[in-house]
């Protein structure tokens, strides 16, 4: 597979994890102490699926520095992301604000500098 087609999909699977993403955040910001189950494993899914096409790519096809930054984020995301699964959701606990926005924060801007590499003005 091509490095920009590894790409592209690994875009298309961090933006269906997004829709996921926006939803729960909207869920916990409407009062709803932790979104479902099944809402929570896609996310993770699709946001783990995407992930581990870049580092595929990056490891076997190399990649352009803005995709190694945005990889290198959506890693920092993905650890807040199952800190949150594992340490609040798992345990029936309200997950907690500032956790989500971090992890939230993250995964948009890795997800930006992943954009900007395929369709920006510096893709390589």
């Amino acid at each position: 597979m091509e490095t920009y087609t590894m790409l592209q999909t690994a875009a298309a699977l961090f933006g269906a994890a997004a829709l996921g993403g926006l939803l729960m955040a909207g869920m916990r910001v409407s009062g709803t102490p932790r979104p479902p189950t099944w809402l929570a494993m896609g996310h993770g899914l699709l946001a783990a699926a995407g992930l581990t096409l870049l580092i595929y790519a990056a490891a076997t096809a190399g990649v352009p520095r803005n995709a190694q930054i945005a990889m290198v984020l959506f890693v920092i995301a993905a650890a807040g992301g199952a800190a949150m699964n594992l340490f609040y959701h798992w345990k029936l606990l309200p997950l907690p604000m500032p956790l989500l926005v971090l992890h939230a924060l993250l995964a948009v801007a890795g997800f930006v500098l992943l954009l900007l590499t395929l369709y920006g003005s510096g893709r390589g």
